[in-house]
C-alpha cells in the first residue's frame, strides 16, 4: 500500500512539478486591476491575484478595508525574472510622487507601497527608489513609495480578479478616465513601460 502511495505522488509531481524557484511579492500601486494587468506581462511572472495588505483589519473587503492598500500578490519565477526587474516594471506603471492616491483614485486605499520580507527585498526596494529618483530628475524626498515590513495578504472578491480580461470594456474606460496612461507617459516617455528596457 504505501508503495502504491509513493507511486501516486511521484506521478503526480511528475505531471505538475513543483516551481522550487517560486517566489512572492506584494505591491501596492493604486487600483489593483490596472496593476494586476499591468505586471502580468513580464516574463517570469506566474500569477497576479488582486487584494488587500498593509492594515490590521481582519477579512477586509471592497467594502470595507480600512487601513489597507488595494495590492496584489505576484508569484514569479525567480530563474525567469528577477526581483529588481519587477519592481522597475512596478515604478514604471505608477506615479512614483504621488503618496496621496494614485491617478483619479485618492486616499489612503491607493498609496503605492513596497512590502518587503527581509533585507535582501528591502535593499532592491530602496535601489529602485533611488534609480527612480535618477530617472526622473527629481530629488530622492519626491519619490512617495512606502516601503513597509510584509503582513498577510488578503485576497479580493473574485470579481475583481483578471478584471481587466474579463470586463474589457469597463476596464478601458476607468483607466482612459482616470488619466492612468496620460500620466504614465508623462512621467516616463511614450512606450517608457515596455517590458524590454532591462539592458537600459
Amino acid at each position: 500500500m504505501k508503495y502504491f502511495l509513493s507511486l501516486i505522488i511521484a506521478f503526480a509531481m511528475f505531471i505538475n512539478p513543483v516551481n522550487t524557484f517560486a517566489e512572492e511579492l506584494i505591491l501596492a500601486g493604486g487600483c489593483f486591476w490596472c496593476l494586476e494587468h499591468d505586471l502580468e506581462s513580464l516574463k517570469g511572472i506566474n500569477s497576479v491575484q488582486s487584494g488587500y495588505s498593509g492594515g490590521n483589519l481582519q477579512n477586509p473587503t471592497y467594502e470595507k478595508h480600512d487601513g489597507h492598500q488595494e495590492a496584489v500578490l505576484v508569484n514569479y519565477d525567480s530563474k525567469i525574472v528577477t526581483l529588481p526587474e519587477i519592481i522597475r516594471l512596478y515604478f514604471r506603471n505608477i506615479d512614483p510622487l504621488d503618496g496621496e492616491g494614485q491617478f483619479c483614485d485618492r486616499g489612503d486605499s491607493y498609496r503605492p507601497v513596497i512590502f518587503f520580507k527581509d533585507e535582501t527585498e528591502e535593499s532592491d526596494a530602496k535601489n529602485a527608489i533611488v534609480s527612480a529618483s535618477n530617472e526622473l530628475r527629481v530629488p530622492l524626498k519626491k519619490i512617495s513609495v512606502e516601503l513597509k515590513s510584509k503582513g498577510q495578504f488578503w485576497l479580493a472578491e473574485e470579481y475583481h480578479q483578471d478584471f481587466a480580461e474579463r470586463e474589457q470594456l469597463k476596464y478601458k474606460l476607468y483607466r482612459f478616465t482616470c488619466g492612468r496612461d496620460k500620466r504614465l507617459d508623462k512621467l516616463w516617455g511614450d512606450n517608457a513601460r515596455s517590458t524590454n528596457l532591462w539592458n537600459e
